[in-house]
C-alpha cells in the first residue's frame, strides 16, 4: 500500500551549537562535523533508494546548509567529506534540484525556523547570566516557565509547528516522500503534532537526527476504529543517528 512518507530532520552541527550558543532565529553555518553528518545522511538516504519528491527546508543558516549537503551526499556518494574549517555561510538551495531522476522543488519556510530566543538569542548561558543575571536566576530556581523578553510564546512556537505540520498534510498525499529539515524545539513540536499530543515532550536529538513517518493519508480525516489501527500509522525511525554513529564505530 502507497503511504504518505514523511522525514523530519535535525540540521548537522552548527557553529552556534559547538560553541554552546542559543541561536534561535539567527544562525551560523555549519562546522565540518555538521557537514560530515549532513553528507553522511545523504549517502544513507540514497543506499536505501530514499529519494524525496518533495522538499521542505527552514531558511536558516544551519539548515540550509544541511540541505546542501545532504543533496551533496544523496547525488554523489563518493562526493568527498570536509575535514578543514568551511568557509563561512551556503549558497540557499534553488527552488528546484534535480533528484534521482526528477526534478524536485525546494521550498523555504518560515514557520520552520527555530524559537525565537528573544533577548537571549546567540549568547552562551554564562553571556546570558552576564547580561541578564535576575531572569537568568529566575530560569535556573523554578521549573515553570518564564517569559523572556522578545521571544515567542510558547504557544506562538506550537502554533508555528502546528501550522507547518498541516501544510505538509494538505498538500501531500499517499506516494510521496516528503523531507522536512528543522531544528530541535521545533521538530519536538511538530512531532507532538503528528502524533497527536496537547503537550510537548523533551526529546534529546542529535544533529542530524532523523524522524521518519509513515501514514495513510487518505484515512487520515477519518474518525473510529482506523485511529487505533496501528498499520495505517506507523513511526518507521525515531531519533535515528545510524548514517552517523555506524560511520564513526
Amino acid at each position: 500500500m502507497a503511504v504518505l512518507k514523511l522525514l523530519l530532520v535535525r540540521h548537522g552541527q552548527s557553529v552556534g551549537n559547538g560553541e554552546g550558543r542559543m541561536e534561535g532565529v539567527s544562525s551560523t553555518g555549519l562546522t565540518p562535523l555538521g557537514a560530515r553528518q549532513s553528507l553522511r545522511l545523504g549517502r544513507h538516504l540514497a543506499a536505501a533508494d530514499w529519494y524525496p519528491t518533495h522538499i521542505y527546508c527552514s531558511p536558516l543558516r544551519r539548515a540550509t546548509a544541511t540541505l546542501a549537503w545532504l543533496l551533496r551526499g544523496l547525488a554523489d556518494p563518493a562526493c568527498p567529506e570536509p575535514l578543514a574549517e568551511l568557509p563561512d555561510g551556503a549558497p540557499a538551495p534553488g527552488p528546484t534540484v534535480a533528484i534521482g531522476g526528477r526534478t524536485v522543488a525546494v521550498t523555504l519556510r518560515d514557520d520552520l525556523k527555530e524559537y525565537d530566543a528573544g533577548i537571549f538569542t546567540g549568547l552562551t548561558w554564562a553571556e546570558a547570566r552576564d547580561r541578564h543575571p535576575d531572569l537568568c536566576e529566575q530560569l535556573e530556581t523554578s521549573l515553570d516557565w518564564q517569559p523572556i523578553p522578545g521571544a515567542e510564546t510558547l504557544e506562538q512556537g506550537q502554533a508555528r509547528a502546528r501550522a507547518a505540520v498541516n501544510h505538509l498534510l494538505d498538500r501531500h498525499g499517499n506516494g510521496d516522500r516528503v523531507l522536512v529539515i528543522s531544528h530541535h524545539w521545533m521538530l519536538q513540536q511538530m512531532i507532538a503534532g503528528l502524533l497527536g499530543c496537547d503537550r510537548a515532550w523533551g526529546l534529546p536529538m542529535a544533529n542530524s537526527a532523523r524522524f521518519e513517518f509513515w501514514l495513510d493519508r487518505d484515512r487520515w480525516p477519518q474518525t473510529g476504529p482506523n485511529r487505533l489501527n496501528t498499520e495505517l500509522w506507523q513511526i518507521k525511525r525515531f531519533n535515528d543517528c545510524d548514517h552517523w554513529l555506524k560511520s564513526e564505530a
